[in-house]
């Protein structure tokens, strides 16, 4: 029987709530959060993208990251099936059409900056936090690592910067909350050619999306992904072919992450103080090895530079010594031509004629 992100929540819950029987806590799983009432969201409509990847391009520029291996104009990577990473915050991928086989169809992959996010109730050190204006956010200046937030998310999105050492960092779309708040539009919408993104109010959106499956009933399958899955995203989607067949998801529900792991957090006490103080001694750990890797890649930087001007030092008084030497050989050569030319005999046309 295969286990999905959503079973794994609840049975963690069961698990949880069964242990602490017979104690006094209560759940604090009765609550239900209904998503911020100004929210933004993205629509996209499967039926309108083209697969050309102007968005992956757009992202890329907006967010700073490195460059790809191919270029965004090569659609030869839409055959291979794509996922984000710390440095691709989105992907579109090519996927079979069951309705027209010769005509393929396109989503594009990115955080879905759920309701209620599963990655920021994993965080117990908050590092992940849903903003007024829709986006998921992440503070790395908080965050200890742990990547519980990767588990935790039901499309597996998070991604761990495993080639940072020093200072790793969980990457992911942000839905360009900083040009959000500057007025302007996510980089992946504005660029899109075929407006197969669109922006706006969440529930301006979700209304949008029901005239357009009403209004093609033969184009659409009946249904908003994102509206109720998990607690409901802040990116929505609309489909002619079965959502399942774009690679998202089906098996959800629509109980959020965190409704599914309140109840059992609230009635471990223990565990719960328990954590904030062993997340507060790794994170003094990683702190103190930050120190000492630095302290280390300092000092192994500085015998380096003392080695090499060391070298350097001994390699310039050689040569100073083989021109020393190749200047006193010169010289000698000179000084003994010159010599032995005194000492030759003068010839005695040379010598003055004596009067008569």
């Amino acid at each position: 029987m295969s286990m999905n992100r959503r079973k794994f929540l609840g049975l963690v819950g069961a698990t949880a709530a069964v242990a602490a029987a017979g104690t006094s806590a209560h759940a604090a799983g009765n609550t239900h959060f209904t998503g911020h009432p100004e929210a933004n969201a993205v629509l996209f409509d499967a039926t309108e993208c083209i697969g050309c990847r102007k968005c992956e391009d757009a992202c890329n520029k907006v967010n700073e990251l490195p460059k790809p291996d191919k270029p965004f104009d090569d659609l030869t990577v839409l055959d291979t099936k794509r996922r984000t990473t710390e440095k691709i915050y989105t992907v579109v991928n090519k996927y079979e059409n069951s309705k027209n086989p010769n005509l393929p169809v396109f989503r594009k992959n990115q955080c879905n900056h759920c309701q209620e996010p599963a990655c920021a109730s994993a965080c117990f050190v908050k590092a992940f936090k849903k903003t007024p204006e829709g986006a998921v956010v992440y503070d790395e200046s908080l965050c200890v690592g742990c990547r519980y937030c990767m588990i935790a998310c039901p499309w597996s999105i998070p991604a761990y910067e495993y080639d940072e050492p020093l200072t790793p960092r969980v990457m992911k779309c942000t839905m360009c909350h900083p040009r959000i708040l500057e007025g302007k539009l996510p980089g992946c919408v504005e660029i899109c050619p075929k407006e197969a993104l669109k922006f706006g109010k969440r529930d301006e959106l979700i209304k949008f999306a029901r005239n357009r499956i009403e209004a093609y009933p033969d184009r659409y399958l009946d249904h908003i992904y994102g509206e109720n899955e998990m607690g409901g995203t802040n990116w929505l989607y609309i489909s002619g072919v079965p959502f399942g067949e774009l690679g998202l998801e089906e098996g959800l529900g629509v109980t959020s992450a965190p409704e599914l792991t309140s109840g059992a957090l609230a009635a471990v006490p223990v565990v719960t103080g328990l954590w904030p103080v062993l997340l507060t001694g790794l994170y003094a750990i990683h702190k103190t090895r930050e120190k000492i890797e630095k302290k280390e890649k300092d000092d192994a930087v500085s015998a380096a530079l003392t080695k090499a001007a060391s070298e350097a030092e001994a390699k310039l008084s050689s040569e100073l010594e083989k021109a020393d030497v190749a200047n006193k050989r010169k010289i000698e050569v000179e000084v003994k031509k010159a010599v032995e030319e005194a000492l030759l005999p003068k010839d005695d046309d040379d010598a003055p004629e004596e009067e008569a």
